[in-house]
């Protein structure tokens, strides 16, 4: 299968480095030369445990010259997915399917509104990564599954086809017919570690050791449990602790979540699509979010902060 990474950061990399050294034909793209060049003259540096391999993958800032492919896996930050969608029409064919494996909501509705729903497929993906230096990350894959859909949550041949590949590669995905309930699922593993891991800079080892923070989180899932049951929105569970444990299994004590990552390189942040979205939809459910409302607050006086003293 011939598969384009959009967004190839630490995630988007170890995912589409795990299915090229299956034998996919994968291009990666992030608009990081330093990423890309270091790719294509060593390989990507895939680490496992404490061992490191190099896989041959093709790399590129661009989708210039590489045509029509099978698959589109989506992986920009949400508030770059229209103008990154725009700028990949050329390697969107009329057989190609767009899925989203990106945090917090919305994401799909925005494909869709580029190129049709017909090509577009949802997925959520429980894999990790960690970006250690140019062409070099964490690959969490081992025990993370993968859960995709159609967005009517019908289960056809093509989606079970693209489960089944990404499984053989080694990514162990699932079909739901639960497409909706499936992203909410995701979103509230985000709601659950991300702010506070951007917020107080901890690793998951140390950040799943200190009880307040563990009791923090609670309430931020609760929060989000009730805006989803408010809305109609069937979860795989409704229990606080089953999330909180499940956004860690299988992650090394050093793993930090995207916004934390984020926040180190001072970038902007998605808390508006993970913790605001849990705000805004219980604004009009009628549900109240403080905890989420507060942690939105935090890191987004973290990200002023960043700009005003460290990228000014």
């Amino acid at each position: 299968m011939k598969i384009c990474v959009l967004g190839a950061g630490a995630l988007g990399s170890s995912i589409g480095g795990t299915l090229a050294e299956a034998g996919q034909d994968v291009y990666l793209i992030n608009q990081r030369a330093d990423h890309v060049n270091a790719i294509n003259t060593k390989g990507l540096i895939l680490r496992d445990g404490t061992n490191d391999r190099a896989v041959r993958v093709n790399a590129q800032t661009n989708c210039e010259g590489i045509g029509a492919v099978d698959l589109v896996i989506v992986l920009v930050k949400s508030f770059h997915t229209r103008n990154a969608i725009e700028n990949a029409s050329s390697i969107i064919g009329e057989d190609t399917l767009v899925m989203s494996l990106q945090n917090g909501l919305g994401n799909e509705e925005t494909i869709a509104e580029v190129i049709g729903n017909d090509r577009v497929i949802g997925g959520k993906t429980y894999v990790g990564g960690v970006l250690l230096g140019p062409g070099h990350v964490i690959a969490g894959t081992k025990g993370k599954i993968t859960f995709i859909g159609e967005m009517n949550g019908e289960k056809t041949k093509r989606i079970q086809r693209v489960a089944d590949i990404l499984t053989k590669c080694g990514l162990l995905t699932e079909v739901s017919s639960n497409t909706t309930g499936m992203i909410w699922d995701k979103l509230l593993i985000n709601v659950a570690t991300g702010a506070l891991c951007g917020i107080t800079k901890l690793p998951y080892g140390d950040l799943y050791q200190i009880p307040e923070i563990r009791d923090c989180a609670f309430e931020a899932i609760l929060e989000g449990i009730n805006v989803a049951k408010a809305n109609g929105i069937i979860l795989s569970t409704e229990d606080p602790e089953d999330i909180w444990l499940k956004a860690a299994a299988g992650l090394p004590y050093e793993f930090k979540t995207s916004m934390l990552q984020s926040l180190e390189k001072g970038q902007k942040t998605e808390i508006d699509y993970i913790n605001g979205a849990i705000v805004r939809w219980g604004e009009k459910s009628n549900v109240a979010t403080p905890v989420n409302k507060a942690l939105v607050a935090n890191v987004k006086g973290i990200e002023t902060w960043v700009e005003k003293y460290i990228n000014s």
